[in-house]
């Protein structure tokens, strides 16, 4: 983890930005007091994967019969 000021972060940005794709934490700070942090960015995948309720859900044979409540409305 290593600091560095405002002023320093301006003019050299680019640098920083690839030392922290390497892994590195960067703080920023103003008048010596840190405000913001810089690290890499590693987004979140989460792969579906297909089938995982196979066999978990029973559906009777009469599942989209309409219902007897309904009978009004046909």
């Amino acid at each position: 983890m290593s600091q560095y000021n405002i002023h320093m972060v301006k003019a050299h940005l680019s640098e920083l930005i690839q030392r922290a794709m390497m892994g590195e934490e960067i703080i920023i700070a103003k008048d010596n007091k840190p405000i913001a942090r810089i690290t890499a960015f590693n987004p979140v995948t989460n792969q579906r994967k297909v089938g995982l309720a196979k066999g978990m859900i029973k559906l009777s044979k009469d599942f989209d019969e309409p219902l007897d409540d309904f009978e009004d409305y046909k």
